[in-house]
């Protein structure tokens, strides 16, 4: 399912995810665990600030983001 991903984007877009909407809350990124390549973008393991753990995937081809709690 798509979701609303905000994130910093330098050199290129989806650099690193700051914050997500899930649930109508607002959940800011207190660290970036891990990042690496897929054949179709990005993905992303991130710790919120209050301590839950997501994979967030950032699909290039449809420019959208997908979230996953490993």
């Amino acid at each position: 399912m798509p979701t609303l991903v905000e994130c910093h984007s330098g050199f290129t877009y989806a650099e690193r995810p700051t914050a997500l909407w899930r649930q109508g809350e607002r959940l800011e990124v207190a660290v970036v665990e891990a990042q690496w390549r897929t054949p179709g973008g990005k993905k992303f393991c991130v710790q919120m600030r209050d301590g839950q753990v997501f994979e967030l995937l950032y699909i290039e081809m449809y420019d959208e983001w997908r979230i996953q709690q490993p």
